[in-house]
């Protein structure tokens, strides 16, 4: 399963067989139970190193002086993550928080071998720095979202993001999950669901949000 699921990564097929080797015998599959956070202390950095989600799901977050999170992005099946190894890429200046969301296994190269092969290899540098700047400016959209949205678009963008992800409409998640999502409070989440069920726009059930006018939710701005 290692050689499967390391195979899969993007860059693969650019190593040398020696540092295709290095990474047969470094990588590690690792599960995580959700509810817990993911990190190892890499000085006074975190650095658990590079990670592709394998299946479940992870939040990504920050974490302000005053104990505020703000979510940036989650990481599903298929997805890597390179800001976990951010004691390699010195211009992440930021330390990113990994909270498992649902359980989770996860292919893991130890940032020690990662930045090996970040310095030897072309092909894997350039993805880190891609990936990191693709990372980037979902941050910036994330910021942008709070600093300039009022909550009714931020939640049916949410929403509708979560219905594009999913396929589904039928959104699984508890008023509090979805506060956290959207870096919000439970209480402005439930204020603007029960405003969005007057206006037809979705159904609420415990646990479950049920979207009724997709177009309704794209018109809102």
């Amino acid at each position: 399963m290692l050689k499967d699921e390391l195979a899969l990564l993007p860059f693969w097929d650019n190593l040398t067989k020696d540092e295709k080797d290095l990474c047969e015998m470094s990588a590690l599959i690792h599960h995580y139970d959700a509810g817990s956070y993911m990190s190892s202390d890499c000085g006074s950095r975190r650095c658990l190193g590079m990670l592709r989600v394998i299946s479940g799901e992870i939040r990504v977050f920050i974490l302000s002086e005053e104990g505020r999170e703000i979510t940036l992005f989650r990481l599903n099946a298929g997805d890597n993550c390179v800001l976990s190894a951010a004691c390699v890429l010195s211009q992440i200046t930021f330390e990113p928080q990994l909270y498992v969301t649902k359980d989770a296994e996860l292919l893991v190269i130890p940032s020690g071998i990662y930045g090996k092969l970040m310095e030897t290899n072309l092909n894997v540098r350039c993805f880190s720095y891609e990936l990191a700047t693709e990372r980037f400016s979902t941050v910036m959209w994330v910021l942008q979202q709070i600093l300039f949205f009022g909550f009714d678009k931020r939640l049916a963008e949410f929403l509708l993001s979560e219905y594009g992800r999913t396929k589904s409409t039928e959104i699984h998640m508890t008023q509090e999950e979805i506060a956290v999502a959207t870096n919000s409070a439970r209480e402005v989440v439930a204020r603007m669901i029960k405003q969005f069920v007057s206006d037809g726009l979705i159904e609420s059930r415990r646990g479950v949000i049920i979207l009724k006018d997709i177009p309704g939710l794209r018109a809102i701005k």
